[in-house]
């Protein structure tokens, strides 16, 4: 029995103790708590290992290593474990992404050894809704991206991808990874799209989900077709299937700068409930 702090990986037969660490923040967690709800621990089909930290015995945090590497529920003694287990590993993630102040922390200690970043978020607010907006009508014409369709909608993903990261999605492996991914959303009925004359003007994806809470990312607007309160009407359209068939709690994180995008948010029904960091490599 462990009786100190201790760091290991999960194993298989700890998910009941790592879903109710998850449980805790079921908004902030939504992206963790929904890969492992379908995968479990095993870190082949998790993509990844999961490590614990242990107080007296007790799981009490969580960190998913992956092609992120995000904490969960960790505070600073959790956090200078996880820190120091990733530091002897070497980086292997693409980014470290996760709840602003337990983030700062562990790229505070890791940017020596891992530095510099490409690129660090430091602030990016956590909005959720709970309901749809009074005031937004969703568009009609928002409906979900057949499989059959992918042709049409990758172009679209690639673009956003390429703008909100920095960098595309197709190189290194010619996007086999992100094209699997985005065939995974088409194909589980959460990518979302309005399409004009065969090309996308509107899209986004319900990308994280669990029976308590969901995550929409991917949310794109064609360059030429900004200003028309597409983002506004498309998102109520999104938020309408999200709530009805997905979970009671809808959220998604964006960039504080992006005001234009926090704006249309607010407007559709959502509110800051927290923050996140990013810091890609």
């Amino acid at each position: 029995m462990l009786t100190t702090t201790t760091t290991k990986v999960l194993e298989p037969g700890e998910l009941d103790a790592a879903l109710a660490v998850l449980d805790r923040d079921p908004v902030a967690n939504a992206f963790v708590a929904a890969r492992v709800q379908v995968a479990g621990l095993d870190p082949w089909r998790l993509g990844g290992e999961m490590w614990g930290w242990y107080a007296g015995g007790r799981l009490e945090s969580l960190c998913y290593a992956g092609a992120n590497l995000v904490p969960v529920c960790a505070g600073p003694e959790a956090v200078r474990a996880f820190a120091e287990r990733a530091r002897r590993a070497g980086r292997r993630c693409s980014s470290i992404v996760g709840p602003a102040e337990a983030t700062a922390e562990l790229w505070s200690l890791l940017e020596p050894h891992w530095g510099p970043a490409r690129e660090v978020r430091p602030h990016q607010p956590l909005m959720e809704t709970r309901g749809l907006p009074a005031d937004v009508a969703p568009d009609p014409l928002v409906r979900r991206i057949r499989k059959d369709e992918m042709d049409v909608i990758m172009p679209a993903c690639v673009a956003m991808f390429t703008e909100e990261v920095g960098v595309s999605p197709l190189a290194g492996d010619g996007g086999l990874l992100y094209q699997a991914r985005v065939a995974e959303l088409v194909g589980a009925g959460r990518a979302f799209a309005r399409v004009e004359d065969g090309k996308v003007v509107f899209k986004a994806e319900i990308g994280a989900a669990t029976r308590r809470a969901c995550q929409i990312q991917g949310v794109w607007v064609a360059p030429e077709h900004r200003g028309r309160g597409l983002s506004e009407t498309g998102m109520a359209a999104v938020l309408k299937y999200a709530l009805t068939e997905v979970a009671p709690v809808v959220s998604l994180y964006v960039n504080d700068y992006n005001t234009a995008a926090r704006a249309a948010y607010r407007r559709v029904g959502f509110r800051e409930v927290g923050a996140f960091m990013s810091v890609l490599f």
